[in-house]
Formats: C-alpha cells, sequence, structure tokens
C-alpha cells in the first residue's frame, strides 16, 4: 500500500510599497493580489486590453466600494498609467486605512457643508 503525502505550497509576494512578505491567499482561501498591511498592489494585469500588464506600477488604494451582495471591494488606481482596478477585501486587510477610505468622502466633502444650513 502506498502513502501519498499532501503537500502544502504557500505562495507568497513581497510588497511593492511596504516590502511586507504576505500570502497570495487570504484567510478564507481567496487568492489575493494586495498587501493586508498597506493595501497596495502591483500593476500586473491590464483589465482595459485583457491579459498581462506591461506597466508593473504600484497601484494605490484609493476607495472602497459596496458591492451588491453586501460585501467590500478596494479600488486601486494605477500611480503611472492612472488604470482603475477593483479586488475583494480580506479579513486580514488593514481595517484603519479601510475605515479612513470609507468615511474619507464624510469627512471631506468636494463642497462646502455650511450650504446644508441655508436649506
Amino acid at each position: 500500500m502506498s502513502h501519498s503525502r499532501s503537500v502544502l505550497r504557500t505562495e507568497t509576494f513581497t510588497c511593492v510599497r511596504c516590502g511586507l512578505t504576505a500570502t497570495t491567499a487570504s484567510p478564507a482561501g481567496v487568492r489575493r493580489n494586495h498587501c493586508p498591511r498597506c493595501l497596495y498592489s502591483r500593476h500586473v494585469v491590464d483589465h482595459v486590453e485583457g491579459g498581462p500588464s506591461e506597466c508593473g506600477a504600484r497601484m494605490a488604494p484609493i476607495a472602497v466600494a459596496v458591492l451588491r451582495d453586501g460585501d467590500w471591494a478596494l479600488i486601486h488606481r494605477c500611480v503611472t498609467c492612472g488604470e482603475l482596478t477593483s479586488s475583494p477585501i480580506a479579513g486580514d486587510d488593514n481595517q484603519f486605512i479601510l475605515m479612513r477610505m470609507a468615511v474619507r468622502p464624510l469627512a471631506e466633502p468636494p463642497f462646502p457643508l455650511e450650504t446644508f444650513g441655508d436649506l
């Protein structure tokens, strides 16, 4: 009788901004494409053209979006070419940065709040 062993293979990447070594799998087992500490990513997929991107620049986290099912998505903008992408939030992502991005529109509205006093 032969016994087979399953080998657990964990892929990692080094963050392009803070240098953290992170696993490519989130705690839920979903493939992660951003650093859980600073939420930055690398521009490796060209979502406009499809396929790999030749850019390779940093993708800065700029916002969060709430999906139809109530899950949150992280919105990134490439610091070089400006392409926007989204990816699911992972359970171990930096909650402070996520909340800071979520409340920014309320804390820093694009119009003067005094306008509401005249209504």
